[in-house]
C-alpha cells in the first residue's frame, strides 16, 4: 500500500489543508499512530508515523502535537516522540510545556479515593488494571474476558464514576476517571489558539477523539481510524493507513513550502509587448503572466506557487532537457530549443486595448505534450474549461479567456477544484499555433497570419533597437539590457516599471518579499534617463506626460507619493495571498506596496534630471531653439519640483531604500535635493529660463549642511545619515552628483570605505545596519554599477573594469539581470528583470567607453 491507496477524497481534503499559512497537526497515540496491542506498555508508534511527525514539526509554520489519554511520562517513554513535536497527556490536562492545571488538596484527597476504589474494582475482576496519571484514574479491561469486563466497568459507573467532582471519559475497554477538566477537545482548541493555526489536521480512533472531532471547522481535517461512527469527515482502516496519511500530508505541505522546483530567478525570460510582460522557464514554461495588466492579479503564478498557481507548458513527449533558449536578436521573442522540437513565444501587438494575448509557436519532428492551466486572481477562483472545434474557453473568470488551438484534441483534467487541458500535438505536418487571449470570447482566426503578426511584433523592437546609440562595450548585451528597459515601459500609460514580478526574494526562504510591479518615481525616471542617453526620447517624453497627470491629482508636488499603479492612481493597502507558497517557499507572497505611503524625498532629482538630460537629448537630436528643447511644460515640471524640495528638503524621510523604520536625515535625499536645485539652474541658464536667485542659496545651503553633517570623522566617510555611523551605497552620490568634487580626499574616502564595508566579490550590499527587517539580502546590482562609476571618477580604472566584468558575468543566459545577487550561493536575487540593474549595467558600459577627462 502508498499514500496513492489513500480515498481520493482524503488526499483532495489533505492537499487543501497543506497550503494554509500555519497547520496544526494533531493525532491520538493508542490505535492511530501506535497500534492496539494488549500489553500497553509495549504499543510502540509506528516508525513511519514519528518519523512524519517529526519532520512535519520542523517545517515553517507547522505544528505537531499528539494528544492522549495516557499519562504524559509514559507517553513520552513510550512513544519515542522526538522534542519537537508536542505530548499531551491525560486526555488534555497535561501538557509538555508544564501541568496546566494545579490540583488543590481536596482534588488530591478525591484522586486518592478514586484510585482506592478502582483498586479494589481491578483486584476483584481479573484481567483488569489500574493506570493512575497526575489527576484521573483509569481502569483498563482490553485483558479481561468480555463478561467480566462489562462487570468492572458497570461497578466502576455505578460507583465511584458517580462521585460528585469526578469526570468520567469512556474509551474503548477503558473507563477513566478525573478530578479536574479533561477533554481533546480543549485541548486541540489550546494547542491551536497557542500557535495560531490557520487550520487543523486531527487523527483519532476512540470515542474520547470525538471531543477533538467536534472542534473542527471550516478547512480542518478530521479522520476517524477504524469502524464506528464518528464526527470525522474522513476514515481510513488502520494505523498503517495514518502512516501514509501523514506522510502524504508531509509530501504536500514540505512542497508547497518549498514552491515546487523553482527555476534559478537569473534563468527566467522575460516576453513583453507595449503593455503586457510574462516570463518564461529554461524550458517554455509560462512561469509568470498577469491580466489585463502587467500590475494586476496572475493568471500563471508558477513562478511563486509551481503547477497548482497556474503554467502553460510546452516539453518534449519524450522527456529531455533544452538544448537553448534564446532571444531573435533585437526582438522579444523567444526560442527554445530540444533535438527535434522547438517552441517559439511572442506577446502579440495587434491586439485590442483590453486584451492581453500570448502566441506560442511549435515546430520540429517530435511530438510534444501540451498543459495549459490557467488559475486567474493567483489561483483563488475556480476554473472551468471547455472544449470547441478551434480551441478552449475557460469559464468562471472575471474577464472572458480563451485558447484558440484548431486541430488541437484536448483532454479535460481536474484536482476537484479547476481543470486543466492536456494534449499531445505532432507538429512534423506543420506547425502547430496556440494563441491564448484574454479579455475576449472570441476564438475566430486572427485578421492576418501568424508568421505576418509575428513579423509585426519584431519589426516593434528591431526597428527601435536599430536606432539607438549603444555604448561599444559588450553590445549584444548592452541592447538586450536596452530592450529589458523598453519592455518594462507601459505604453498605453506612459509609466514604467521597476520589475515584472512580485515577491522575488531578497533572502531565500525569507520575509522580504517585495511587489515591484508599479511605477516608482525614482526607478521610472533612471529608466527613461537611460533610454534618453541611447537617443531615445519618446519614453522620457512619454513618461513626464504621466507625472504631470499625476500632479494634477495632488494639492502641491511636495505631496507626490513614491510609487503610483500604472496609470497613476494610489496603490491599494499591502496584502498577502497566504494560499501561494513563494518562490521556493519564501512568504509572504505580497500585493500591492507599503512604500506607497513612505515619505522619501529624493524623488524630484531624478525627474529634474531626467527632464535635463532630455533637453540635451533633443539639442543632439538637431532641436536647436530653447523653447523647443526645453518645453514650457518640462520648465514648469521643474519649478515644481524646486518648490517641493524648497519645502520639504529639512524633513527627514525613509531614503531611496524605503526602510520600514523611523524616518532619518538620509544623506542620499539631501544630495538629490541639492541636485534638483542645481540641475535647474543649469537648465535655466542654458535654455534662457529665468532663474530665482533664491535658487542659487538654496542650493548652497544644502550643500553646506550635507558636508558638514554627512561626514562623520570616526568611519572616515560620509555616512547613510546625519545621526550614525552606517554606511549606505547611495551615499557615494555625493560625488557622482557632483555635490563635491570627485578630486575631494572625502569622495575617495568613501569610495574606499565603502568598498572595505559593503563590497562583497561581485556585488555590493546597500547597507549592513539593522533595518528592522529579519533575514538577510543580496548585493544589489545598482550599488555595483554605482561603485564602478565611483571608481573611474577617483582614477581608479581598473578596478572599474574588473568590477564591471563581474557584473556582466552573472548576468543570466538571455542577458537579463534581477535586482540582486548572492555572491556566496552565486545566484540572482530579487523581482526580475529588474530595471536598477539593466540601467546601472549601461550606465558602466558607457562610462567606461569613454576618456578619463570627459567622465568629471
Amino acid at each position: 500500500m502508498s499514500a496513492q491507496d489513500l480515498p481520493l477524497e482524503l488526499r483532495r481534503a489533505l492537499s487543501t489543508v497543506a497550503r494554509v499559512p500555519r497547520l496544526l497537526v494533531a493525532s491520538d497515540y493508542d490505535g492511530t499512530i501506535a497500534p492496539i496491542v494488549s500489553d500497553p506498555a509495549k504499543a510502540f508508534p509506528h516508525r513511519e508515523s514519528v518519523s512524519a511527525l517529526r519532520a512535519l514539526a520542523g517545517l515553517t509554520g507547522t505544528t505537531a502535537a499528539v494528544i492522549s489519554g495516557r499519562a504524559l511520562r509514559d507517553l513520552a517513554a513510550l512513544s519515542r516522540l522526538p522534542v519537537e513535536v508536542q505530548l499531551i497527556g491525560s486526555h488534555g490536562s497535561e501538557f509538555d510545556v508544564g501541568f496546566v492545571h494545579a490540583i488543590d488538596n481536596d482534588a488530591k484527597q478525591l484522586l486518592q479515593e478514586v484510585q482506592t476504589s478502582l483498586s479494589q474494582i481491578a483486584a476483584d475482576n481479573p484481567g483488569a488494571s489500574v493506570e493512575t496519571k497526575p489527576a484521573s484514574v483509569a481502569l483498563h479491561v482490553r485483558n479481561a474476558s468480555p463478561e467480566i469486563g462489562i462487570r468492572a466497568l458497570k461497578q466502576v459507573k455505578q460507583g465511584p464514576a458517580c462521585w460528585v467532582g469526578v469526570q468520567v471519559t469512556e474509551g474503548k475497554s477503558v473507563i477513566e476517571l478525573a478530578v479536574i477538566q479533561t477533554d481533546k477537545g480543549v485541548a486541540l482548541d489550546t494547542v491551536r489558539h497557542q500557535e495560531g493555526a490557520s487550520a487543523a489536521v486531527f487523527f483519532g480512533d476512540d470515542v474520547t477523539d470525538e471531543n477533538a472531532f467536534r472542534m473542527l471547522s471550516g478547512p480542518d481535517v478530521g479522520i476517524k481510524v477504524g469502524e464506528g461512527a464518528s464526527l470525522a469527515k474522513f476514515r481510513v482502516d488502520n494505523t498503517e493507513c495514518v502512516s501514509w496519511a501523514l506522510a502524504f500530508l508531509l509530501e504536500e505541505r514540505r512542497t508547497w513550502l518549498a514552491g515546487a522546483s523553482a527555476p534559478r530567478i537569473e534563468r527566467l525570460t522575460m516576453l513583453a509587448s507595449p503593455r503586457s510582460v510574462a516570463l518564461l522557464t529554461p524550458d517554455a514554461t509560462v512561469t509568470w503572466f498577469c491580466h489585463p495588466e502587467p500590475d494586476s492579479a496572475a493568471v500563471f503564478a508558477h513562478l511563486l506557487g509551481g503547477p497548482e498557481a497556474g503554467h502553460f507548458t510546452i516539453a518534449p513527449e519524450r522527456p529531455g532537457l533544452p538544448l537553448s533558449q534564446r532571444y531573435n536578436d533585437g526582438t522579444m521573442t523567444v526560442e527554445t530549443r530540444w533535438a527535434s522540437l522547438q517552441v517559439v513565444d511572442y506577446l502579440p501587438h495587434d491586439v485590442a486595448p483590453t486584451r492581453t494575448d500570448l502566441t506560442r509557436v511549435i515546430t520540429g519532428d517530435a511530438k510534444a505534450v501540451v498543459t495549459f492551466a490557467p488559475r486567474p486572481e493567483f489561483g483563488q477562483v475556480p476554473v472551468t474549461i471547455e472544449c470547441e472545434p478551434t480551441g478552449l474557453r475557460v469559464l468562471g473568470t472575471n474577464d472572458p479567456m480563451v485558447l484558440r488551438s484548431p486541430g488541437v484534441e484536448w483532454e479535460i483534467l481536474t484536482d476537484g477544484t479547476h481543470n486543466s487541458a492536456r494534449a499531445v500535438v505532432d507538429p512534423s505536418h506543420g506547425p502547430i499555433v496556440l494563441e491564448m487571449r484574454c479579455g475576449t470570447q472570441d476564438l475566430a482566426p486572427a485578421m492576418s497570419s501568424e508568421p505576418e503578426r509575428r513579423r509585426d511584433a519584431e519589426d516593434y523592437w528591431s526597428k527601435w533597437a536599430a536606432k539607438l546609440e549603444l555604448p561599444p562595450l559588450k553590445p549584444d548585451l548592452m541592447k538586450r539590457s536596452a530592450l529589458t528597459l523598453r519592455g518594462l515601459v507601459h505604453s498605453p500609460s506612459g509609466s514604467i516599471l521597476a520589475a515584472a514580478t512580485t515577491s522575488l526574494p531578497e533572502d531565500i526562504g525569507g520575509v522580504r518579499n517585495w511587489d515591484y510591479r508599479y511605477c516608482w518615481l525614482r526607478d521610472a525616471s533612471l529608466t527613461a534617463q537611460a533610454l534618453v542617453s541611447l537617443g531615445s526620447l519618446h519614453e522620457a517624453e512619454e513618461f513626464l506626460g504621466w507625472v504631470h497627470r499625476v500632479l494634477e491629482t495632488l494639492p502641491g508636488p511636495e505631496r507626490l507619493h513614491p510609487l503610483y499603479t500604472l496609470y497613476g492612481e494610489t496603490l491599494p493597502p499591502e496584502a498577502s495571498i497566504d494560499q501561494l507558497p513563494g518562490y521556493a517557499g519564501s512568504r509572504p507572497v505580497r500585493v500591492g506596496n507599503a512604500a506607497n505611503m513612505q515619505v522619501q524625498l529624493d524623488v524630484f532629482g531624478p525627474i529634474v534630471d531626467l527632464i535635463a538630460s532630455l533637453a540635451h537629448g533633443r539639442e543632439h537630436k538637431g532641436i536647436t531653439d530653447p523653447a523647443d528643447a526645453l518645453p514650457d511644460a518640462d520648465w514648469e515640471l521643474v519649478h515644481a519640483m524646486v518648490s517641493a524640495v524648497r519645502r520639504r528638503w529639512q524633513e527627514p524621510d525613509h531614503g531611496i531604500w524605503e526602510i520600514r523604520g523611523n524616518p532619518r536625515h538620509h544623506v542620499y535625499s539631501k544630495v538629490m535635493g541639492w541636485l534638483t536645485i542645481d540641475r535647474a539652474i543649469t537648465l535655466g541658464q542654458k535654455f534662457d529660463r529665468q532663474v530665482d536667485p533664491a535658487w542659487v542659496v538654496l542650493r548652497d545651503a544644502i550643500a553646506d549642511e550635507v558636508k558638514t553633517k554627512g561626514w562623520n570623522e570616526e568611519v572616515q566617510s560620509y555616512t547613510a545619515a546625519y545621526d550614525g555611523t552606517d554606511l549606505d551605497a547611495a551615499t557615494l552620490h555625493i560625488g557622482l552628483s557632483g555635490l563635491i568634487d570627485p578630486s575631494d580626499p572625502r569622495f575617495a574616502a568613501t569610495v574606499v570605505a565603502t568598498e572595505a564595508e559593503l563590497r562583497s566579490g561581485s556585488t555590493v550590499y546597500r547597507y549592513h545596519h539593522d533595518d528592522g527587517l529579519p533575514g538577510g539580502e543580496g548585493g544589489f546590482h545598482l550599488c555595483a554599477a554605482w561603485l564602478v562609476e565611483a571608481y573611474l571618477l577617483i582614477g581608479k580604472r581598473s578596478d572599474a573594469e574588473a568590477l564591471f566584468a563581474q557584473l556582466v558575468d552573472v548576468a543570466g543566459p538571455t542577458g537579463l539581470l534581477s535586482e540582486e545577487y548572492d555572491p556566496v550561493a552565486e545566484r540572482s536575487l530579487g523581482n526580475h528583470p529588474q530595471a536598477y540593474s539593466h540601467l546601472g549595467l549601461l550606465r558602466c558600459a558607457q562610462l567606461l567607453g569613454k576618456p578619463v577627462e570627459a567622465l568629471v
